[in-house]
């Protein structure tokens, strides 16, 4: 065992001393996950399972990690996951609950149909990508994918065809997501300006965010569909993207994902009151006809469908904006964790702080769920079934978060990670091309971009100084990157598809999606080659 005082040292090149043959081992845990979901199509939580096993026996013999630092970094990462991140999960799903048995959701549906145009594809625009990406900007980890999905499939959509367009869609937003945390976290590992790194950003993502609507919707119903509504499609990625480079560059970054949301909501359902597509019976809500049909369905005046998500809006950004997510907050240093290893690669020991926050962004929208509740009046019958109903949906989504994230920590501490990441870095001048993969791999593995920058943020600027690239744009790169690993991400997967008939096929969400994210990842890459070598000046410092 190769250790520097009382502190165990990483090692990169555990394997014959080679990169190559390190890397490769390295990839395993990863391979078996992506092997258990995609070929074999099993649940989300067994796959995290299986590359969590693998990844402990190659961490504890390859990479000589000690046992008992395994298990803690395990168990740290396990912590994480329930708290803060499923936290939000679960209570974002107990106000989905909530609007289910108030009325409000099929209220809200109803809105939808009633002013939006009878045609599934615009639908599939203003509420998978323009409602999605406001409820990222508010909650994200996976709970956006399953409240949309959920008013997808309650408006005539499959199942399958919801969650997965949901989740291309849900890239949009998030390098920006939870008021901008991403960036402040990766501006904290860098030591390079938040400012200048939200701004780059803001001149990356907006290409992504512009094509999106269009990318889904060829993938959805083909270039003939596409003709069909395009002018809707430019409306909405138009003004995502425009608002989200305003509000990076000019305005601030932390509530970029609010306001590109909002004003894409809003010029969107502007736009269908002018301009509506032709009528194609191919695309027409199946569902209306059934509304008709049952219109006591929902009680509730469509309008009222907003309410709660109006609520919610207001309490979060008021919540973070005040900091009240602050008050009682707790720094505990992990015992056998914290400063028991050192990271060969940045030359330093690796922290191992959680910060528990009782007053954290899930405990706001707990506040926001209460008071709904107290305007519409719910009875404690329906209070607990609701409550029932969350604890069935988020039972494995919240199990997959905690092995996921637990495999997250582990390969982090071992030195697997880094070893992948010193892999990649190592390509020389085609860095630019492949520094996206960087943050997507990271996400991917926790389903965070904020812990994606933590992970590789400094890396990316390491490579780039030893390569003559340009730090900001390689740091902001893997906040950029990591937001294409979201939809390929277990926990993003499990959480999403737990309002749906696919718990438990996350296998088949996975092979829907898998290709996208690789392809969108590439454009990010080319995006990257063009703003390093041919319009550097577009770079801020």
């Amino acid at each position: 065992m190769v250790r520097s005082g009382w502190m165990f040292r990483q090692l990169i090149t555990p394997v014959a001393d080679s990169l190559p043959a390190s890397f490769l081992i390295a990839t395993i845990p990863i391979a078996t996950v992506l092997v258990f979901l995609g070929i074999m199509r099993r649940p989300a939580w067994q796959a995290s399972a299986a590359g969590l096993v693998v990844a402990l026996l190659l961490a504890t013999t390859i990479w000589e990690l000690p046992l008992g630092i395994a298990l803690n970094s395990i168990a740290a990462g396990a912590t994480f996951a329930a708290w803060p991140v499923m936290w939000i999960v679960v209570n974002a799903l107990f106000l989905y609950n909530i609007t289910v048995a108030s009325g409000h959701f099929a209220a809200f549906r109803n809105w939808m149909i009633a002013h939006l145009p009878d045609d599934r594809r615009v639908v599939l625009v203003v509420v998978g990508f323009s409602f999605g990406c406001l409820l990222e900007g508010i909650a994200g980890f996976g709970a956006p994918i399953a409240i949309t999905s959920a008013l997808l499939i309650m408006l005539g959509f499959g199942a399958l065809e919801a969650v997965t367009f949901t989740l291309i869609f849900n890239t949009a937003p998030v390098a920006f997501g939870a008021l901008g945390s991403p960036v402040i976290t990766l501006s904290a590992v860098t030591q390079l300006s938040d400012v200048a790194l939200g701004a780059m950003i803001g001149r990356q993502l907006p290409f992504i965010a512009f094509i999106l609507p269009f990318y889904v919707m060829i993938a959805y119903c083909g270039v003939r569909g596409l003709k069909a509504v395009w002018p809707v499609l430019a409306v909405s990625g138009g003004s995502f993207a425009l608002m989200q480079f305003i509000s990076s560059n000019m305005l601030g970054y932390a509530l970029t994902d609010v306001l590109s949301s909002l004003t894409s909501l809003a010029l969107t359902l502007a736009f269908v009151k002018i301009w509506r597509p032709a009528p194609d019976p191919e695309f027409i809500l199946t569902y209306r006809q059934k509304t008709t049909e049952n219109s006591g369905e929902a009680s509730r005046s469509p309008w009222q469908g907003w309410v709660p998500w109006s609520i919610l809006s207001v309490v979060v950004i008021l919540w973070v904006h005040f900091e009240v997510n602050l008050f009682g907050q707790v720094q505990l240093s992990w015992p056998g964790l914290h400063d028991q290893v050192f990271i060969t690669t940045y030359d330093r020991p690796y922290a191992a702080v959680w910060t528990f926050q009782p007053l954290a962004t899930g405990t706001a929208i707990m506040a926001a769920t209460s008071l709904f509740m107290l305007l519409c009046r719910l009875s404690p019958r329906q209070i607990c079934v609701a409550l029932l109903s969350t604890v069935v949906q988020v039972r494995f989504s919240f199990l997959t978060t905690v092995l996921i994230v637990g495999l997250a920590y582990l390969m982090n501490y071992s030195g697997i990670t880094y070893t992948l990441g010193i892999g990649v870095a190592s390509v020389g001048l085609f860095f630019p091309l492949i520094s996206p993969f960087l943050g997507w791999l990271a996400v991917f593995l926790s389903g965070s971009d904020t812990s994606g920058n933590a992970l590789f943020g400094n890396l990316q600027v390491v490579a780039a100084r030893k390569l003559d690239l340009d730090p900001v744009l390689m740091a902001a790169t893997n906040a950029s990157g990591g937001v294409m690993g979201k939809m390929i991400s277990p926990q993003n997967i499990s959480t999403g598809t737990s309002t749906t008939e696919l718990r438990g096929q996350e296998g088949n969400v996975l092979s829907k999606t898998f290709w996208h994210s690789v392809f969108l990842t590439f454009l990010l890459g080319l995006i990257v080659v063009v703003q390093q070598f041919l319009t550097p000046w577009i770079i801020p410092h």
